[in-house]
């Protein structure tokens, strides 16, 4: 919590959560497309009428372009997250937004999410012009090996409405995601909570 408090500071223009008296949650999606992963996590989506905004890695559109148009054609949201899935942190400022706007060819509108949440105030300054900055309120842990499907879904089953939370969409994390994602979309429609588009 503190230390997304001193990013909040530390990049004014970014979007965390929402601040709303409508009982929605935002489902966000990483690292896709995938030809393994992302028509299965698009059925379950659909199973349960839910909405949610994809974040693409460029190179992964750019091979799969009619998987990209399937998320699509589905009523989801779409942004950019680099064209290499690049760390910040070990990215010049130059090669970094390069990198951005390589994939923005790819890959229409404005929401940007920077890989690894790693970005410095200089490749902000450079995009926030351009970009809606995107984190996150809540992440499922899904990539991380030493997570079990059981503790990814107890990492999100406490959402609230107003919240951004991160799965992936990724070989990696695809099996506790697909355990963890349904059981978060149960609990939350029977909340009457539903789940919106980042725009």
């Amino acid at each position: 919590m503190l230390i997304r408090k001193i990013l909040s500071y530390t990049f004014p223009k970014t979007l965390w959560h929402y601040y709303s008296n409508v009982p929605k949650i935002y489902l966000t999606f990483d690292d896709g497309v995938h030809l393994d992963t992302t028509p299965p996590l698009l059925e379950i989506l659909d199973k349960y009428e839910a909405k949610a905004t994809f974040f693409c890695i460029g190179k992964n559109v750019d091979r799969y372009p009619s998987l990209f148009e399937q998320i699509i054609a589905a009523g989801h949201s779409v942004g950019n997250h680099t064209y290499s899935h690049l760390n910040g942190f070990k990215t010049s400022t130059k090669e970094y937004v390069d990198d951005v706007k390589l994939a923005s060819e790819y890959i229409p509108g404005n929401l940007f999410r920077p890989p690894y949440g790693r970005i410095t105030p200089w490749q902000y300054n450079a995009l926030k012009k351009n970009y809606r900055i995107v984190f996150w309120s809540r992440l499922s842990w899904d990539f991380k090996y030493s997570v079990t499907p059981e503790k990814c879904f107890s990492m999100v089953k406490a959402t609230k409405p107003g919240e951004i939370v991160v799965f992936h969409d990724s070989l990696k994390a695809f099996p506790k995601m697909k355990y963890a994602l349904p059981k978060l979309l149960e609990t939350m429609k029977k909340k009457e909570i539903e789940f919106a588009t980042l725009k």
